[in-house]
């Protein structure tokens, strides 16, 4: 056996007592290779490692022993130290905390220390294994030893381990309030945190009063992500369900600030200070509080949330003081079953009065329009209608009226006013002329029209009805004087070196009198009361001044008519005319020429043509048709028919197309009245040679049609249906088809019925062909497919008819029958769709067409 000598190194332990003494001390056999590396290499840090690692199974206390020595020749080596420790915590982790060995392994950490005092982790190791023990003093002396020893910039680790010990139950409230407000000074930003346990603790005046410096603090950001705004109502909500334990700030100053700071929460901040003085007691603060928020809050939303708490807070104190009221009769009563003095009742009258809060909560739902119109009129104090709300909300009180009057009147801004501004003015002197104050009425309308307007139709407004008011009052004299003086033109020149407001009422005032309202009734008041030539006169003055309007010149004319001055309204409406084009002139001319035709007739017949021709010249297409047929029936009673026909003639090229046809039916039947059918075909024969549109051509052709069938012209009517069925599609114009088809069946025969058929299978497939030429080819839908088979059998219908009609006509003559008696036709299809002639088609000379060689 080997004998091995103990190094200096070794440290000198005291050994236990038993038989197992000597294999502490002595190495195993597999350990001397190690041994002997380490006399000669005692420093190596990683041959201490491999010499540990190779004990891994080892006892734990060769392990310990083995560390022991190792950190004794290494103190500095912090792997040693860290291993070290985190095996001696392991081994003492089972065990009771009360145990000894927790104390040999703090004088172990104390040991490390000496040398690992810089090292974090070894002070997180000592940290967690006094925290484990619960020694409040030793890990607060420890954590201030390792915040002492170690760098500021890894304070972080120590605190988290401190700061989780301190918020356990166990650790004194003081001492955890010492800590914190120790941490928050190192991290303000962890602020929020200590709030927090705070509130956990119940400490709700502290917390409010940290609240509130973080709210003050404009640099602070929370670290939970809660903006000032929730800060706020947090804050907010703490002063108000614990007003009780909060002493040490000033609640009303703060929730006042809120409201400042966050409008859009007024109405919960307001709330909640009210609810903070109930929880105090102080009723009638909170009343004033309630009061003061509806008299400030400018949205609907806050003014309701804040009515509604006040009347819940009223029905409240109301219920309390009948519960309180029920109680004291209870009391009485048995007093007075006990046999004391009835007049006592002064000495136990508290002074309270039910009815008296029953009428603070009737006034309070009374005011709700009143203070709503209030909120809405700060939300914008120049909306005229609401104003006009607010007045008819005083309705049976009208000193509050005339209050609420003056207020408008003094706050909106015209050039701001939201509504009509002037009809605050109107309103105002007619609530005084409605109780009969005449004379407030009269100064009212006195200050507005010094008002200053943006609108020149508004000022000249509140006039006329300034004047319409001394009308009423039968002043006619007054209301003449105000509608002359406010039509005056003035003679002052505008000041440059005015303000704005002067400036816009000089330059109202400075264009009322070309007012057409004001000269209007000017005019009305006039022809009522005034004198025919004042009358005159303002009419006149009006058309000076460019400010009448088509109706003004033709009352001006119905009133000289109306005093037998014919000639001078005649004269006036020439001034219209040349005042106004079309199409304002056109109620002018139509009266003014219906009138001179009416009153001259055919004496002034060639001026009365000078102003149909002028009118007829200046009037657009789209509105002349009117005054040719009026001129046209002036030349028919007066004049002469050749005359009527021109004037017809130049009306169908003049007027636009959509009412060509209507003048056509006009121009013909004049033509058949005077001059018979040989005038009309000529016109017809005309019109349908001209360019028009294909409806007003087959409708034309129609017409012409059944003219001729009533003179018994069946060639003529036969020929008009051939030429208007060529632009006639079959399946869209069934009627002139049809009429054309009665025709045939009545009055034709074979040969015409089957030129009608080629005819009618020709503009098909004409019709046909276009459409495969332009259009896409599609499959055909049902209902084509049904208009289709319709319009076949239209065509075999027709077949049927001619077949009909023939074998009527054929068994007349018994010479036709070759067979059988009857005639079996058949259709030659080929010769239709040939295009052979028909020998029995009219043949019509261009001569009948168009008279004297095709000139109307």
């Amino acid at each position: 056996m080997t004998h091995v000598t103990v190094t200096p190194e070794m440290p000198r332990v005291n050994l236990c007592r038993g038989a197992e003494t000597p294999n502490i001390v002595l190495p195993a056999e597999e350990d001397l290779i190690f041994e002997e590396k380490l006399l000669h290499s005692p420093y190596d840090v990683k041959l201490w490692l491999a010499y540990l690692y190779s004990k891994k199974t080892a006892p734990v206390s060769t392990r310990l022993l083995l560390f022991e020595r190792a950190v004794h020749v290494l103190p500095g080596s912090y792997k040693l130290w860290y291993s070290y420790l985190n095996e001696r915590c392991a081994a003492v982790r089972p065990k009771h905390i009360a145990s000894k060995a927790f104390d040999a392994l703090g004088s172990v950490f104390e040991r490390a220390l000496v040398t690992m005092h810089k090292m974090p982790r070894i002070w997180e190791l000592y940290l967690n294994m006094l925290a484990g023990q619960r020694v409040i003093t030793k890990v607060r002396h420890t954590c201030d030893r390792a915040l002492a020893a170690l760098p500021v910039t890894q304070h972080g680790r120590i605190w988290k381990i401190y700061l989780a010990f301190v918020r356990q139950s166990f650790v004194p409230i003081e001492t955890t309030l010492r800590v914190y407000r120790r941490y928050i000074r190192f991290e303000p930003g962890h602020t929020e945190e200590y709030i927090e346990i705070l509130k956990s603790r119940n400490l709700w005046d502290e917390a409010a009063k940290h609240l509130a410096d973080v709210l003050n603090d404009d640099a602070f950001h929370s670290l939970s992500g809660k903006s000032s705004h929730q800060l706020w109502l947090e804050l907010c909500e703490m002063l108000t369900k614990h007003a009780a334990r909060v002493q040490t700030i000033n609640v009303d100053a703060i929730v006042r600030g809120g409201i400042h700071t966050f409008s859009d929460e007024a109405g919960k901040l307001w709330t909640a200070l009210a609810d903070f003085y109930i929880r105090r007691g102080m009723f009638d603060t909170a009343c004033d509080i309630y009061e003061e928020a509806m008299a400030s809050v400018v949205t609907v939303r806050d003014f309701s949330l804040i009515y509604d708490a006040y009347t819940k807070f009223e029905e409240s104190m109301l219920s309390a003081k009948m519960r309180d009221d029920i109680h004291q009769c209870t009391e009485a009563s048995e007093t007075k079953h006990s046999g004391s003095n009835e007049n006592d009742f002064l000495l136990t009258d508290t002074g309270e009065d039910l009815e008296l809060r029953l009428a603070r909560l009737d006034f309070l739902i009374g005011r709700r329009p009143e203070l709503l119109s209030s909120v809405l009129l700060r939300q914008n104090p120049h909306d005229v209608i609401e104003w006009q709300k607010r007045v008819s909300i005083f309705e049976g009180n009208p000193r509050r009226q005339v209050f609420t009057f003056t207020e408008a009147v003094k706050t909106v801004d015209p050039s701001r006013a939201l509504g009509r501004y002037h009809m605050l003015w109107i309103d105002f002197a007619r609530f005084y002329e409605r109780h009969g104050d005449f004379a407030n009425a009269r100064i009212v309308f006195k200050k507005a029209v010094n008002a200053p307007f943006f609108k020149v139709d508004d000022l000249a407004t509140v006039w006329c009805e300034w004047a319409e008011f001394e009308i009423r009052q039968k002043d006619f004299s007054c209301a003449l004087a105000l509608l002359q003086q406010a039509t005056t033109e003035p003679a002052q020149q505008l000041d440059a070196n005015l303000d704005f407001m002067n400036h816009t009422r000089m330059l109202m005032r400075d264009r009322l009198y070309k007012s057409p309202k004001l000269w209007t009734l000017y005019c009305d008041l006039q022809e009522s009361i005034g004198s025919f030539n004042s009358a005159r006169a303002c009419y006149n003055r009006m058309i000076d001044l460019h400010i009448a309007s088509p109706q003004t010149i033709l009352n001006f004319a119905a009133y000289l008519q109306e005093n037998d001055r014919l000639e001078d309204s005649f004269q006036v409406y020439e001034r219209g005319v040349s005042l106004f084009k079309f199409p304002h002139s056109r109620e002018i001319w139509q009266t003014y020429l219906i009138q001179f035709v009416t009153r001259f007739g055919a004496s002034k017949l060639e001026r009365s043509r000078d102003l149909f021709e002028q009118c007829c010249t200046v009037a657009p297409p789209e509105d002349v048709k009117p005054f040719f047929i009026e001129y046209a029936r002036m030349e028919e009673d007066f004049g002469a028919a050749s005359r009527a026909m021109d004037i017809y003639k130049r009306a169908c090229f003049k007027v636009p197309v959509d009412q060509k046809l209507d003048l056509y039916r006009t121009y013909i039947s004049c033509a058949m009245r005077f001059f018979g059918p040989k005038m009309v075909r000529s016109i017809y024969d005309f019109v349908i040679a001209q360019t028009l549109p294909g409806d007003v051509i087959k409708v034309l052709c129609m017409q012409y049609a059944h003219f001729e069938r009533k003179f018994g012209e069946i060639d003529r009517a036969r020929a008009l249906y051939t030429h208007a069925c060529q632009i006639a599609n079959p399946q869209e114009d069934a009627e002139l088809w049809d009429e054309w088809n009665a025709l045939e069946v009545q009055n034709g025969n074979e040969d015409t019925f089957r030129e009608m058929l080629r005819i009618k299978r020709s503009v098909c497939t004409s019709l046909g062909q276009v459409h495969f030429n332009t259009v896409e080819i599609e499959p055909p839908s049902e209902p084509m497919l049904i208009k289709s088979q319709a319009s076949c059998a239209v065509t075999q219908r027709e077949e049927d008819d001619m077949t009909e009609m023939t074998k009527s006509r054929d068994g007349l003559n018994p010479a036709n029958d070759t067979s059988s008696g009857h005639l079996k036709l058949k259709l030659d299809l080929n010769r239709l769709v040939s295009g052979k002639s028909n020998p029995d088609e009219i043949d019509i000379d261009a001569n009948e067409l168009c008279l004297d060689g095709g000139k109307f």
